[in-house]
């Protein structure tokens, strides 16, 4: 059995998110680039019952891209909470790995 995907370390380095993994590699995630990458429904959108998805329109600030802290969620995802006080984007630990490929 494959041993599951987790980060043995994270940590802020200058305007970046480094994130050491279980298996020996490491990501670096610019905090904007993290950001326009949520995938939360009021950053992507949802589908309505026919699943269709209208893509909000969303707007951004300098604060949005200041990454105040974060919080790991249930051993599967990454939790950050932005400036602008966002922090309902769920960066599962397999989505984040597919941002650093």
């Amino acid at each position: 059995m494959a041993e599951r995907l987790s980060p043995v370390n994270i940590a802020v380095i200058g305007n970046e998110l480094a994130i050491a993994w279980s298996d020996g590699r490491e990501s670096y995630f610019q905090f904007e680039t993290l950001r326009r990458s949520c995938p939360c429904a009021v950053c992507c959108g949802e589908p309505d019952a026919l699943g269709n998805i209208e893509r909000p329109d969303v707007h951004h600030t300098p604060a949005s891209f200041e990454l105040r802290g974060w919080a790991l969620v249930g051993g599967y995802a990454l939790q950050p909470t932005w400036g602008d006080g966002h922090a309902t984007g769920l960066f599962s630990f397999n989505y984040l790995r597919r941002l650093s490929s």
